[in-house]
């Protein structure tokens, strides 16, 4: 019998909508949770586990199931969840995917199934308000120092403020949403709700570093932020449908990471800079952790002259690291190198994507500017 509950349990992953995880949409489920009818990851499950009062999870493989779980799992499964625990999730909400931060998956989860809030409109009212305050602990630019800074987004400014002191009139800083970007970046800050913001000064790009100590609270500013992107867009952009204007609220970097660069005469030494690749912008930093690049490079499209070629000119020299890389642009070449093959891949295949993508009317606005910087 205890087979047979098994294999009913694996038929059921067959039916339309449980080939997939419920929660991130990794292939291949191999667990379930019998309290929720849905089947998830090895990943997910983990945080299922934290929310037992919600969720109770087995194996579908591994563990021995009752009559009574099959048939419920046979009566929901991922597809009837969805419809359930999703109805009401609002475009601009980050749904995160098998790729994502651990904060972002657990607190979707948690969302769901545990505060019911796409079930519940008004409990979305943290990051659907249209203004939100409160302190994040923020990177000193200087000091390296994290502070607890007062935050206020207003999407009737248009902006995001940040405060040196709780009573202060002025705000240090103010970011607008129309330049507005915003990423998860754990490993880099050093914390697991590190969230990198970042927006353009002086047509430049400055980056600031928060977290706060409640993982719902920074996802809840992310959303909020992506909400302010989406209202300002929409304005922005009034034909345009919700499809068009999603991928358009936040991004993540295409790739990071340590690569040697030389200078434009290309005979001064190789030094090592921590790169960023930010849609067409290739920023590159002496630190990972600064607020300002030490230079920003446009990259084009094919027909606009940009090339990306395996290697070095032979004449190269002063690089220690091995693994080359070619940046052609209109105007000079880049000469930068991997430590790694492997990274010299992964560079390479982000820079081509871009470079194979025709430009749009407004990048070649941004093109222009880099052509005129000093």
């Amino acid at each position: 019998m205890a087979k047979e509950r098994r294999k009913a349990v694996l038929e059921l992953l067959q039916r339309p909508g449980n080939a997939r995880c419920a929660d991130c949409g990794a292939p291949d489920p191999d667990w379930a949770s019998y309290t929720l009818g849905v089947f998830i990851c090895l990943s997910c499950s983990g945080i299922h586990r934290n929310i037992p009062h919600v969720s109770k999870v087995k194996s579908v493989r591994l563990d021995s199931w009752e009559d009574v779980q099959v048939e419920f799992l046979a009566s929901r499964g991922n597809a009837v969840a969805r419809a359930t625990f999703e109805s009401q999730v609002p475009p601009f909400y980050y749904r995160p995917s098998a790729s994502d931060c651990q904060l972002l998956r657990e607190q979707w989860i948690r969302a769901k199934y545990e505060r019911q809030e796409f079930t519940h409109p008004e409990r979305q009212e943290p990051y659907s308000a249209g203004y939100r305050e409160g302190f994040l602990w923020k990177r000193g630019r200087d000091n390296g120092q994290f502070l607890s800074r007062k935050f206020v987004l207003t999407e009737r400014e248009g902006a995001l403020k940040y405060f040196n002191r709780s009573d202060a009139k002025e705000p240090k800083a103010v970011m607008k949403i129309e330049h507005l970007n915003a990423t998860f970046q754990p490993a880099k800050i050093g914390h697991p709700h590190g969230l990198q913001v970042t927006h353009l000064k002086d047509n430049s790009t400055r980056n600031i570093f928060v977290y706060h100590e409640d993982g719902k609270e920074m996802v809840d500013w992310f959303n909020a932020l992506r909400a302010a992107r989406f209202h300002y867009l929409q304005v922005a952009f009034p034909g345009a449908s919700d499809a068009d204007l999603v991928p358009k609220l936040s991004r993540n970097y295409l790739q990071e990471g340590y690569m040697e660069k030389t200078g434009p005469k290309q005979t001064e030494g190789f030094r090592k800079r921590w790169f960023t690749m930010d849609d067409r912008r290739l920023m590159y930093f002496k630190d990972p952790l600064d607020a300002f690049a030490r230079g920003e490079v446009f990259i084009g499209s094919r027909e606009s002259g940009y090339t990306v070629l395996d290697g070095l000119p032979p004449s190269t020299q002063g690089h220690h690291w091995p693994h080359g890389i070619t940046i052609v642009t209109p105007e000079r070449r880049f000469l930068l190198a991997c430590e790694t093959e492997s990274e010299q891949r992964a560079w390479m295949e982000a820079l081509r994507k871009v470079v194979d993508r025709p430009m749009l009317p407004q990048e070649y606005a941004v093109e222009a500017h880099f052509k005129h910087k000093p």
